[in-house]
Order: C-alpha cells, then sequence, then structure tokens
C-alpha cells in the first residue's frame, strides 16, 4: 500500500454536533455559518437531505467518533473541496486526529485559506461555472481508516500449531458501510420542481490555516460513505422530502393575558 498525502484539518472543535449519519467512523453536519444553526436532515426512501437557503454560507463539520487517525475525502457537488477535481474517493482529503472534528468553510485555495461554500441558483455554482453541473446538490465524504503496523508476537511451536488451525476454522468479518438502496423514483420525484435547483458558489476568501501530513490508507476502497442531499424548501416539498405542512400548531406560541375578541 502506497503513502498518500493529505491535509491536516485545522479548526479543530470540541463538543456535540447533530448528526447526519451517525454509523461508521465519522458524523458529517452541515452548519450554517451566519446563525451557527446545525442544519436539520430529514429521511426520505433511504437518503438524507437538508434544506438549503440562496446566499447562507454553510460549512461542512467533520467528526471523527474512533481512537484512531481517519482521512475523510469531501466532496461538494461532485467536486474535490481540496483540488477542485471531479471527486474520485482515491484523491486528497482531510484527515482528522482521534476524537476531534473539523468544521470545512470553503473550497480550498491554498494552505491558508478557503473560498467560502455559499448556497446558491444552479448557473452560479462553482461546478455549473467550471462545466460539471450534472452533480449539483449532494455533499459527500469517503472516509478512511489509517493503516497500522501490527505488532510482531514470537510463538512456540504448539502455539503456532494452534494458529493455524483457528486461521482455517475461522472467517473473514467484511468490514465497511453498508450501501443504502437507490430510491425508487416515485410521482412527487418526477414533479416538476417548484423554483430553480440549489448549488454551491465559490464565495469570498476565508482564513482557514493547514498543513501537510502523511496518510497510509489501510484499504483501497472507503470504510464509509456519505452523501447528504440539499435544495431549496420549496423544492424539497415538490420532491416530497418535507411533508407540504410540516410546521404543526403550538401550543404556547406567545404569552400575556386574554384580550377581547375582536
Amino acid at each position: 500500500m502506497l503513502k498518500f498525502l493529505a491535509i491536516l484539518a485545522a479548526g479543530l472543535l470540541s463538543g456535540c454536533a447533530s448528526v447526519a449519519d451517525a454509523g461508521g467512523l465519522t458524523e458529517l453536519t452541515v452548519i450554517n455559518r451566519s446563525t451557527g444553526e446545525r442544519l436539520p436532515v430529514y429521511r426520505h426512501r433511504g437518503r438524507m437531505y437538508i434544506e438549503g437557503r440562496a446566499g447562507e454560507r454553510y460549512a461542512v463539520e467533520l467528526r471523527n467518533r474512533t481512537g484512531g487517525r481517519i482521512l475523510a475525502v469531501l466532496s461538494v457537488d461532485g467536486v474535490n473541496a481540496i483540488t477542485g477535481q471531479t471527486a474520485a474517493a482515491s484523491q486528497s482529503g482531510y484527515v482528522l486526529d482521534p476524537w476531534r472534528r473539523a468544521e470545512i468553510a470553503g473550497w480550498r485555495k491554498d494552505m491558508s485559506e478557503v473560498a467560502a461554500f455559499y448556497f446558491t441558483a444552479l448557473p452560479d455554482a462553482y461546478a455549473t461555472r467550471t462545466g460539471r453541473p450534472d452533480n449539483v446538490g449532494v455533499i459527500g465524504v469517503a472516509v478512511y481508516k489509517e493503516y497500522v503496523e501490527p505488532p510482531r508476537v514470537q510463538l512456540d511451536a504448539p502455539a503456532i500449531a494452534k494458529s493455524e488451525a483457528a486461521g482455517r476454522l475461522g472467517g473473514n468479518d467484511a468490514a465497511g458501510a453498508r450501501a443504502t438502496p437507490a430510491p425508487s423514483e416515485g410521482a412527487a420525484q418526477r414533479r416538476q420542481l417548484a423554483e430553480e435547483k440549489l448549488g454551491t458558489g465559490h464565495g469570498e476568501r476565508v482564513h482557514a490555516p493547514t498543513q501537510h501530513t502523511e496518510f497510509r490508507r489501510a484499504s483501497s476502497t472507503p470504510y464509509q460513505r456519505i452523501a447528504v442531499y440539499y435544495d431549496s424548501r420549496q423544492n424539497l416539498i415538490a420532491q416530497g422530502v418535507i411533508p407540504r405542512y410540516a410546521r404543526l400548531p403550538q401550543p404556547f406560541p406567545d404569552g400575556g393575558f386574554v384580550p377581547d375578541p375582536s
């Protein structure tokens, strides 16, 4: 297995996050940078969705849930957020230390700055402006474990024989992320959308220093993949992701005393 060059994520934080996918090595959360709100996740037909609002800046928060380092290859609209290449799982990514989180606020421009992520109309999306509009509307991450050299153990002859016998009898465990079945297209998904689709723009420069590090992947395929789809509220309602009347009546919308009726 070759050694790969990755980026060591800066801006490490502590505390709890809203979880987009609680399984596997990593949690992914999308944060509204203006309000600090962690965007709620809607689950629909085996997929995860968030509501975006045109013009609002956002960040992708990744949390390492393990006691070892991990490599997270981040894709936004089908584009690698570090290199700008059409995304592939084998490319460069962010390395997170054990039990740490990183907030990634934009497209990596150099070792000290990123260009801010923001929700925008499809023609203004970075992927569209660089001739790659086909995968606009999804944020993804491919996660790898780090290869760790196994310790060498000296065994005597009887122990070696027992070990070989156990190896013949034992089975192999297949570790990895469970694939989510593709949703069948229903009438709501085929319905014409209420407004133009959202994408992610290439915004103002944001200070986000980082540094290089080496990372050796434990396998050639990701241990976990996460995909979070996004669009405007109207479009998500049109697709059946958000119920048309999602807001419930509130028992205590206001305080004060009982006024006379008008």
